[in-house]
């Protein structure tokens, strides 16, 4: 990536909230976890998991992601740390607003 490149995503708005299926969704929002079929076996295992936002990102091409920490993991403070392996990606269209 070269210097412009950086500049681009530097320059980005913060997304701090997004619309799906009637409700805000922002960082500590709370989302049942509906990953695609096609998924990889992560997206297996935490099917129907609550989780929550901590994040609502927007990578390089525009795609809106939320990133979610699941509420029963035993590491969830690892994944609020920003911490890899307990912090997880979805789309818009991978999440089930929870009241």
């Amino acid at each position: 990536m070269n210097e412009t490149e950086w500049h681009a995503l530097e320059s980005r708005t913060p997304v701090e909230s997004i619309y799906v299926r009637g409700k805000d969704l922002r960082q500590g929002s709370r989302v049942r976890l509906i990953p695609n079929a096609t998924g990889d076996v992560f997206d297996m295992v935490l099917r129907g998991k609550v989780a929550t936002i901590q994040a609502v990102e927007q990578n390089y091409d525009g795609q809106i992601l939320l990133a979610v920490v699941v509420d029963d993991d035993p590491g969830a403070d690892m994944g609020h740390s920003l911490q890899t392996g307990h912090r997880f990606f979805f789309t818009p269209e991978e999440v089930e607003p929870l009241p």
